[in-house]
């Protein structure tokens, strides 16, 4: 049971396709957007081919009128790795989106109870002035979480004011005791690592690709459906933007950049968590390092691992 992890546009897909092809293996995403029916080029899904040659799971799921949370992802990942074993094929999961990462590794961070008179103000709140102020509350109390949450992620924001509130204590402190030093169920972790530069780079040509492939028109479609997106599909980077111009609220060109900006801090909040990530090992890649050669390596590494 392998598992690629790094940040947006690090080259992990490409390397979890190619492993796949060179062993059989059926491969899992851990990407909370992928999920999303007809939501393709904002969440850089593998292309249909790639899909129709390789057995992928947790893709296309829900609509995006429905929410979707860490624990329905982990009961469906783990419905895939009992299906996958039934059949004696090898399991590839890869993705990004660390919050689900850790519960596949090492189970749901039980969390703190809630308190719904707060949450009730909290989202009051929100309406009155409005989310980037309750973010910039959170900056002031919990400067750890909100390296780890999106600016636009209502739900996640509330929550841990709603935490700070409740106990007294950031929830970053709380979900500590979440980490643990050995991954559940043995998996074997390698991660993608490139300069910051490079990996900014990297992922300014994905946004220019995404906009050259019909970005807003693919939004303009879901926007055009008889259900509204959920909250979680809208607040999507990449989407949100898209979003703000087609109600004319910013220029294209400049939801295009806050596109950059945003993926470029997802980017920055994902290292964050995966330094506390224990037993990665960890490949270093070059800018312009060819997929095969990280193909290669990837292999010698594992072997290495094994031996």
């Amino acid at each position: 049971m392998l598992l690629i992890l790094g940040v947006t546009a690090s080259g992990k897909g490409r390397l979890a396709f190619d492993l796949a092809i060179n062993s059989g293996a059926e491969i899992i995403s851990i990407d909370s957007m992928k999920v999303y029916r007809r939501m393709d080029i904002g969440t850089a899904k593998p292309s249909r081919q790639a899909r129709e040659r390789i057995r992928h799971h947790l893709i296309d799921i829900i609509e995006p009128s429905d929410s979707f949370s860490v624990g329905t992802f982990l009961d469906m990942a783990s419905d895939a790795i009992e299906q996958i074993k039934s059949r004696n094929n090898k399991i590839i999961a890869v993705g990004g989106t660390a919050l689900y990462i850790k519960s596949l590794l090492y189970g749901l961070f039980e969390g703190i109870g809630s308190d719904e008179q707060i949450r009730k103000e909290l989202k009051a709140r929100e309406k009155t002035e409005g989310l980037e102020e309750l973010y910039r509350q959170l900056e002031k109390v919990d400067p750890a979480a909100t390296e780890r949450i999106n600016c636009n992620d209502s739900k996640r924001i509330i929550r841990a004011l709603e935490v700070y509130q409740l106990t007294g204590k950031p929830i970053s402190s709380h979900q500590k005791q979440w980490d643990k030093s050995e991954p559940q169920h043995g998996w074997t972790i390698i991660g993608l690592r490139r300069e910051k530069t490079d990996a900014s780079s990297r992922i300014n040509q994905r946004v220019k690709k995404m906009i050259a492939d019909g970005l807003v028109d693919e939004v303009k479609t879901l926007l055009a459906e008889e259900k509204p997106l959920s909250k979680q599909a809208s607040s999507a980077i990449g989407y949100a933007e898209i979003i703000d111009y087609l109600n004319g609220r910013t220029s294209l060109e400049d939801a295009i950049e806050l596109i950059k900006k945003n993926t470029r801090r997802f980017a920055k909040n994902q290292r964050t968590w995966f330094k506390t990530f224990q037993n990665v090992h960890w490949l270093d890649i070059d800018p312009d390092e060819p997929p095969e050669k990280i193909l290669d390596r990837t292999k010698t590494l594992l072997n290495d691992i094994s031996a």
